[in-house]
């Protein structure tokens, strides 16, 4: 796909070149999952130039939306950056960062997080790169902040990979791809006898039962709890964790579904 033209850009923007309308326009497109070279022209038009690194933050504002929008862009500048793309997303305050000088996730996050609602969620994604890591760090925090209060307790800010499942039954697809190529398929090892993928899912359909599943799998109950912590170790996951046998079925769910032909 070629990059817009100038006199193309014009059209969208109603032949106003104007930063604040060039901004929005992009971020409608990275909350939207659009990330080509159509978007990749617009962000030259702002500054973001090349390659770059950059992070979400999001979260309810705490006064008004530009008052959380001067909080963060005052906490980007004094440490030396320059570049951040704000948007709205229902009651959500969305903005998208570059690492530059001392811009750091943890360090703009400190700063900013006075900007949001003290009794609402905060998510702060990792770094991506480009203009399709811009999207889907966007996408995930907004993801991330809709199921956020399905959670009793929560962090502040709420991080990557805490709320998978529930952005998976959102419709976030970053998400499901995640559960089925880091869980599911990590699960099914590199060969045919790996009895990670059989021994997690029969603990977990036999609701945690150690003895239970030693009898179904024909083994000694050690040799389920050797099998289960090799699983923990392999994925990061440990089914005998309540949250995260709830993240192994959502991603043993999803990738059986997958397998078979749904989607």
């Amino acid at each position: 796909m070629t990059k817009f033209e100038h006199a193309d850009i014009l059209d969208l923007l109603g032949g106003d070149i104007d930063d604040n309308a060039v901004m929005r326009l992009v971020f409608e497109c990275l909350i939207s999952g659009i990330d080509d070279d159509r978007v990749v022209s617009l962000m030259n038009l702002i500054g973001w130039r090349g390659s770059f690194s950059c992070f979400a933050l999001g979260g309810t504002p705490a006064d008004s939306m530009g008052a959380t929008f001067t909080q963060i862009s005052s906490a980007v500048r004094d440490f030396g950056g320059s570049h951040a793309i704000f948007g709205m997303y229902g009651r959500f305050v969305i903005a998208c960062i570059e690492l530059e000088a001392a811009v750091s996730p943890e360090i703009v996050c400190t700063a900013a997080l006075p900007a949001f609602a003290q009794s609402e969620a905060v998510y702060l994604s990792p770094v991506r790169e480009g203009v399709p890591g811009a999207s889907h760090a966007v996408r995930e925090t907004l993801f991330s902040l809709q199921a956020a209060p399905s959670l009793s307790t929560q962090s502040r800010p709420l991080r990557a990979d805490e709320l998978l499942p529930e952005r998976a039954l959102l419709g976030d697809e970053v998400a499901r791809e995640e559960l089925y190529r880091n869980v599911y398929l990590v699960l099914h090892g590199d060969n045919e006898d790996d009895p990670s993928y059989i021994t997690v899912s029969t603990f977990l359909r036999h609701g945690g039962s150690l003895g239970a599943t030693a009898k179904e799998l024909n083994v000694h109950p050690n040799t389920v709890r050797y099998r289960l912590k090799k699983a923990a170790e392999t994925t990061g996951w440990d089914a005998t964790n309540p949250r995260d046998a709830f993240v192994l079925n959502t991603a043993i769910a999803l990738g059986r579904m997958r397998e078979a032909g749904v989607r």
